[in-house]
């Protein structure tokens, strides 16, 4: 997800909030739920150690504002005096629009290498 232009951050099930826990506060209790092993909480967002623990995989991506705004700006210029940056028009693309779609095709793409890769060791492909 950090290849993709504009992301700042990548978080894993409750990223950066589990700072603010304690150990027994983070870990995800395994239950019995009606003979389905799985997790009380997933705090771990369904990746223990880097490998999928079975529960759902949960993760957020944080992408920044567009750099040109069109609001005066002060600045300097290439001798240090100051002046107003006034952009007129937009100079760089905006990926919110398409975040959601950009993010599920990336997702798809490292979730199929992943499985292609497993498969191809199991058959001993080369």
């Amino acid at each position: 997800m950090l290849s993709i232009p504009a992301t700042k951050g990548f978080e894993i099930g409750s990223g950066f909030n589990c700072i603010n826990q304690t150990g027994t506060q983070h870990n995800d209790l395994w239950i019995n739920n009606n003979n389905n092993i799985e997790t009380l909480t997933n705090n771990n967002g369904g990746i223990i150690g880097g490998i999928t623990n079975g529960q759902d995989i949960i993760f957020s991506v944080a992408f920044k504002p567009p750099a040109t705004v069109l609001a005066e700006q002060p600045t300097v210029d290439i001798n240090g005096n100051n002046t107003i940056l006034k952009a007129k028009g937009r100079h760089d693309p905006c990926v919110v629009p398409r975040a959601v779609p950009i993010v599920e095709s990336m997702t798809a793409i490292v979730l199929l290498e992943l499985y292609y890769n497993q498969l191809k060791n199991l058959n001993n492909i080369k």
